[in-house]
């Protein structure tokens, strides 16, 4: 990662965070952020595994003893062998350079995690079995978080990823244990995040990308009031151009936000903000990366046929607005990034960002994915384990998981 002068720090969270705490013969439950992608029982991207060590390694370092638990994918309550964090605990183990006892509970808090607990040592660490094989964990029921707490004398919340949902193992547990910190990638995530909007070097640019204005809206409206260019890309730009009298062809539009489109040109004009759309567009005869393609203007694309990604001349135009830029949040692709065809105008953008000299932050989720698939990981200076909940946090929400540790 890129090296961040020290003056842009400015400490955004007040909450109590693992330095302040000593965990020494503590039994401490940790909760991380382990939803990793799996294949054959293989980990395919171990970003989320290697950004959880920094506040483990302080845990052992203290002489805690270490309960970890965390979700991964959808079981939706159900015992799913192959959504087993078994896995995770295996390669944390290589990854720590000492064992990861695995409890495998169906039902999380159960005989093996019990007997795990009362068998530790100060150092040792024990990985609990899926969060999400209880029903009540997403519904937030005090059962499930009480015998979660049952594990712990202190609570660390280190999960950015699901911050923005109020579950058991991130919020209700909070309830049942005194001492509730947040863990370092927690800190790091909102210092990042919560600079780059409230505290940012301008010029102040935010690209945002993805398919969908409706889910964009919060944060295209707070962007306004912060940011010195707003960027917009992907298949939000075509209900941007249908509202503006272009011709979309069979492009991805909301029409229910065609006058939201509108409003929001017509804020950016007021503000003084410079509101950059796309000027041409790759498009395609199919949703297909086998389609047959052109290049057309922006406004000008054919019936039949529908804008897959950002064209050249677009390319340029962004790229272009982030070279003097001083800090640059980016969120969501330019256009099908899957499709090796329409991958183009996401791999510009990544690449100028790669070059720009400002502070970079990458919001998680598609951009994130993009960005490290690229090779340019190490050339941003955050990227973001959360996509939904730096989306929420970009928005200006409060996050359940982070108001619910203890304040400093």
């Amino acid at each position: 990662m890129r090296a961040v002068t020290e003056e842009w720090r400015i400490p955004m969270l007040n909450k109590k965070s693992v330095d302040d705490i000593n965990v020494k013969g503590k039994k401490v439950l940790v909760r991380c952020d382990f939803n990793v992608p799996l294949i054959d029982g293989k980990i395919t991207d171990e970003n989320r595994l290697v950004a959880a060590l920094p506040t483990i390694k302080k845990l052992i370092a203290d002489g805690g003893r270490i309960i970890l638990c965390s979700h991964l994918g959808k079981p939706k309550g159900e015992p799913k062998p192959e959504l087993s964090l078994a896995p995770v605990a295996a390669r944390l183990s290589e990854l720590l350079g000492q064992e990861v006892k695995f409890a495998a509970d169906p039902e999380v808090v159960g005989p093996n995690a019990k007997a795990a607990v009362e068998a530790m040592k100060d150092g040792d660490v024990i990985l609990l079995e899926n969060t999400r094989y209880r029903a009540e964990e997403t519904k937030n029921e005090d059962n499930f978080s009480q015998e979660l707490a049952s594990l712990c004398d202190v609570y660390v919340n280190d999960a950015f990823g699901t911050a923005h949902r109020a579950h058991c193992s991130n919020v209700g547990v909070t309830k049942y244990v005194d001492t509730c910190v947040v863990g370092y990638l927690m800190q790091k995530e909102i210092d990042f995040l919560g600079n780059a909007v409230d505290h940012p070097t301008r010029p102040f640019v935010a690209i945002l990308g993805g398919a969908k204005v409706s889910s964009k809206i919060s944060v295209i409206n707070r962007l306004l009031d912060k940011v010195d260019t707003l960027i917009i890309g992907g298949g939000m730009a075509y209900t941007f151009s249908k509202a503006q009298g272009g011709k979309i062809g069979t492009s991805l539009c909301e029409d229910d936000y065609l006058e939201y489109a509108l409003d929001m040109l017509k804020k950016a004009e007021e503000k003084g903000v410079k509101l950059l759309l796309p000027v041409d567009h790759r498009i395609g005869d199919a949703f297909s990366n086998d389609c047959n393609t052109q290049i057309v203007k922006s406004g000008e694309i054919p019936d039949g046929w529908e804008g897959m990604d950002i064209g050249p001349e677009t390319e340029k135009l962004f790229s272009d607005a982030v070279k003097d830029a001083k800090t640059v949040v980016w969120n969501g692709p330019m256009g099908c990034f899957e499709m090796p065809k329409f991958a183009e105008g996401t791999k510009a953008v990544a690449a100028a960002l790669a070059e720009t000299d400002a502070v970079t932050i990458i919001g998680g989720g598609d951009s994130a994915a993009a960005v490290n698939q690229l090779g340019y990981g190490d050339k941003m200076t955050h990227i973001s384990t959360g996509g939904g909940a730096s989306l929420e946090f970009l928005e200006g929400k409060e996050l359940p998981g982070v108001a619910a540790a203890n304040d400093k």
